[in-house]
Parts: C-alpha cells; sequence; structure tokens
C-alpha cells in the first residue's frame, strides 16, 4: 500500500465507524475508529520515511512498522512529545493529548472484544473531534 491509500483507507473506516455507531454498533464502531488512527498513522510512516529516508539509516525501521500499537507507530514517527507529556514538559497540543490518551490504547484484538455504548461513543469522539480529535491531529503529518 502507499501512502494515499493508507489515507483513502483512513477516510474510509471512519465513515464506517460513523454508520456502525449511528446503527448501535458499539463494537465494530470502536474498533474501525481505532483502524481508522492505524491507517493515518501508516500513512505518516509513509510520508516520515519519503521525508527523512530513514530506512537507510535503520535497517529494522520496516520491521519496527509492523504493528498495530498506536502509542508505537506514533513513538516511531517522533510524533508522541508532541501529544503527550514528555520528560516532564507539558504536551504541545494539550487537547489533542487529553484525545490521545483515550485513543492510544486501542489495539486490534478489540475485535473480539464487547464494547460498551459510553466507551464507543467517547472514542469516537476522541478520534473525530473536528478541532482536537486524533484523526485530525494526524492528518498534519501524513
Amino acid at each position: 500500500m502507499n501512502r494515499t491509500e493508507f489515507q483513502q483507507l483512513a477516510d474510509i473506516r471512519i465513515k464506517e465507524a460513523e454508520a456502525l455507531l449511528a446503527a448501535g454498533l458499539w463494537d465494530g464502531a470502536y474498533y474501525l475508529a481505532g483502524y481508522a488512527v492505524e491507517c493515518g498513522l501508516k500513512a505518516c510512516v509513509m510520508a516520515f520515511v519519503e521525508r527523512t529516508g530513514v530506512i537507510f539509516k535503520d535497517k529494522k525501521f520496516a520491521e519496527k512498522c509492523w504493528t498495530h500499537d498506536l502509542d508505537q507507530l506514533a513513538e516511531l514517527l517522533g510524533l508522541s512529545p508532541q501529544v503527550t507529556s514528555h520528560r516532564g514538559q507539558p504536551p504541545a497540543e494539550p487537547e489533542v493529548a487529553l484525545r490521545w490518551d483515550v485513543v492510544k490504547d486501542w489495539d486490534e484484538t478489540s475485535r473480539y472484544e464487547r464494547t460498551p455504548e459510553q466507551k464507543a461513543r467517547e472514542f469516537f469522539a476522541a478520534v473525530t473531534d473536528p478541532a482536537h480529535g486524533v484523526l485530525q491531529w494526524v492528518r498534519k503529518y501524513w
């Protein structure tokens, strides 16, 4: 997949999550909203590789990207300090950091779990908030 395909997939998955949320299908809405963030971060990976040439500096970089761990992907991209407290300093984007704290623990195994309505709604809101949502923040880097 290329960067554009990851961007498109992120947009498609968030629309699917919204439809599932509207239908009261909390489990799928939660899973797909998280998957949208993962796809967005993978688009960021592609941009990062193009911008930095990191694959020529770190032979294992591509291998490290084969993960569903959102926090690990953000860390690989050097984005974590921008949303979370780093070395005792406040986050650069505190509103995004609050939403990141809701989103960062998502993982692909959630597809096997039941998700309560409130958790699904809070997660979706953290991902999609138009001003400070995680997906909006990710789009700045893809």
